[in-house]
């Protein structure tokens, strides 16, 4: 499966690629579990309706367009959007949440700050994760809270009641509960701005639309979070970032680190066997781990001794790392300042890439940005395969590095999906395993997934299909090639334990269908995140297939060529759970994949409220000691 479309795999970090969906995430606009009574059952995000919304002319002057045009608009996604909370039953939390998202976001534009409280009320409910419902909408309840005080929603007296009220409700939190998402809101208020949110929807939706005259109801539900952005978030953007920026210097207290003390480093001295472990992923420059890397003893000629790899059509092709230009190699080093950059506004991290970062991203205009993205995209996916090698070698001499590098596609209209390219990368996944088997690798990493949705994405930034509900049905046919070929794959390797990410979409991977991270297989582990101190990651996704979770926040590893940067997603937290593998592999090579999963879950320690189970190196190591003991 090498190739992003028609089923878009995607890197499982939280890149600056996602710029977009960072914007969005920052509306933190959500709703929730409607009173009226549901009659269809829904059990995956398939089974909900799609819609279609023609649209003349563009998307960037409809979001800019008087009230009486938008909301001609706003009016057919309103009663879209009460159809389905009135005649679905949903019971997937995440996609009540986003669903209710946009009435919420109709309503505020609406001015109805009655039913915006009582849907704020009902999303605080639904929310799963401690940290998300104690924050949950608390910026949209201080901007009505200072609308109804003074009667005016905007001016100096306007803006001071909303910062003195969302100050309020902020201060009495529990920073050690809430501190991560907080510093995020203020990574996120940083970047906002109207250039940001324009040239976002030049990125992302204009292609589709410019092809079909119409939009599917994704990106024209998005359309209505971009209008709530620009119309009532952004004109309260500086004390917003006022009130973050203070919450922070109050509170920012670091929190404990749990993993230091849960790590195991080997040493040569520990009778190591070594063990062959697979980064499947963007590539990764294995120079950098010389003396730890995999080379095949006798490879064909013309052969790689080191990968396998396709290009982005899913064709063979050469190179544990994608191959740059000249351009390329001048840009690497001024885009790592700016993925640094991310990595510290995230933190709250008063660095010169975070200064440098911001000042480029207030001076973009918005027709710079689908290029900007566009090129954050493609460094992210260079980097993210060596930063995941990284992580899964540390404190093993016994590990040997091996690649199979998959070609990402990083462009804002991703390559047209085919039956014809279905089913070459379904025929790849197969070709990756039959690789890992015939290298006697042991264990592979999986930090990338996709589901359905992706294809419906591709589709229509092609501008295929006739509308939304045939883009869904030729998606459904795509990617259950893919689907299959990828299961087939992994369940023809029982003796290779494959380890996978759950996702970053905070929902159930089961009910959105991605894989590889909702297959159930024995030899397959999903890895959920959590941050420094064994918290639940606000980003990381869930499910009956996490059975553990491992560190996925702010994790410093390497990229090509030896820069340190810190990323966050279940992307680090999949390979952090890799390096327990091959720890327990080197030393007992003998163990099958099931016996060194319930070694990995034996050891992992549960949160009280049972939503988490961190890894423990020492323990799973310690339980292995005491089962050789009592075999001998």
């Amino acid at each position: 499966m090498p190739v992003k479309s028609p089923f878009e795999k995607k890197p499982m970090n939280i890149n600056p690629r996602k710029l977009a969906g960072i914007l969005a995430a920052s509306l933190a606009l959500l709703a929730t579990l409607p009173l009226a009574a549901q009659k269809k059952v829904v059990k995956t995000e398939d089974d909900l309706p799609r819609f279609n919304y023609p649209i003349s002319g563009t998307a960037t002057a409809l979001l800019q367009s008087d009230d009486a045009t938008f909301n001609a608009f706003a009016d057919k996604v309103k009663t879209d959007i009460d159809s389905v909370l009135n005649d679905y039953d949903i019971q997937d939390h995440a996609t009540m949440r986003d669903l209710l998202n946009v009435r919420l976001s109709l309503q505020l534009l609406a001015g109805d700050d009655k039913a915006s409280l009582a849907t704020l009320d009902q999303i605080r409910d639904l929310e799963d994760k401690p940290d998300a419902k104690l924050i949950s909408g608390l910026r949209t309840r201080a901007m009505i809270a200072a609308r109804s005080s003074g009667g005016q929603s905007s001016g100096p007296a306007f803006e001071q009641a909303f910062a003195k009220a969302y100050a309020a409700s902020l201060d009495p939190l529990p920073w050690a509960i809430v501190g991560n998402r907080i510093k995020e809101s203020k990574s996120s208020a940083e970047i906002m701005s109207p250039s940001l949110v324009l040239g976002s929807v030049q990125a992302g939706i204009e292609p589709a639309l410019a092809k079909a005259h119409q939009l599917s109801n994704d990106l024209a539900w998005s359309l209505i979070g971009d209008r709530v952005a620009l119309k009532q978030i952004l004109p309260l953007k500086a004390p917003t970032l006022a009130v973050l920026t203070k919450d922070v210097a109050d509170h920012n207290v670091q929190k404990p680190d749990i993993w230091e003390a849960r790590e195991v480093t080997l040493t040569r001295t520990d009778k190591l066997t070594p063990v062959n472990v697979a980064i499947w992923d963007s590539g990764s420059d294995l120079a950098l781990f010389s003396g730890r890397d995999y080379t095949v003893a006798s490879p064909a000629p013309g052969a790689d001794p080191h990968d396998i790899a396709f290009d982005l059509k899913g064709f063979p092709t050469h190179g544990y790392l994608i191959p740059l230009d000249a351009d390329q190699q001048k840009q690497f080093p001024g885009m790592v300042a700016e993925l640094k950059g991310f990595s510290d506004l995230q933190l709250s991290i008063d660095s010169p890439e975070a200064t440098d970062l911001k000042h480029k991203l207030s001076t973009l205009s918005p027709a710079e940005v689908p290029a900007f993205i566009e090129q954050l995209e493609f460094f992210s996916i260079y980097s993210h395969g060596t930063h995941v090698a990284g992580i899964a070698a540390r404190g093993n001499p016994a590990i040997r590095l091996a690649v199979g590098r998959i070609t990402f596609d990083w462009h804002n209209v991703p390559l047209a999906p085919s039956e014809e390219l279905s089913r070459r990368a379904a025929e790849d996944s197969k070709a990756y395993v039959d690789w890992f088997r015939a290298n006697h690798i042991r264990v592979v990493n999986m930090s990338w997934g996709g589901g359905p949705q992706d294809d419906e994405e591709a589709l229509e930034k092609n501008g295929m299909g006739k509308d939304a509900a045939d883009r869904k049905a030729i998606a459904k046919k795509l990617f259950a090639i893919e689907r299959d070929g990828l299961y087939e794959a992994i369940k023809s390797a029982p003796d290779i334990l494959f380890i996978c990410a759950a996702g970053n979409a905070d929902s159930n991977s089961g009910f959105n269908e991605m894989i590889p991270s909702s297959f159930k297989l024995p030899n397959l582990l999903t890895v959920g995140a959590v941050d420094q101190a064994g918290d639940e990651a606000s980003f990381t996704s869930y499910g009956d297939t996490v059975l553990v979770d491992a560190n996925g926040y702010q994790v410093e590893s390497t990229l090509p060529g030896g820069y340190k940067v810190r990323f966050s997603g279940t992307s680090m937290a999949s390979p952090n759970t890799v390096n327990l593998a091959a720890k327990l592999l080197a030393l007992d090579p003998k163990l099958t994949p099931e016996q060194v999963i319930h070694l990995i879950v034996a050891g992992a320690t549960a949160s009280e409220d049972g939503r988490r189970h961190n890894i423990d190196e020492k323990r799973s190591v310690e339980l292995l000691h005491q089962q050789q003991h009592a075999s001998m």
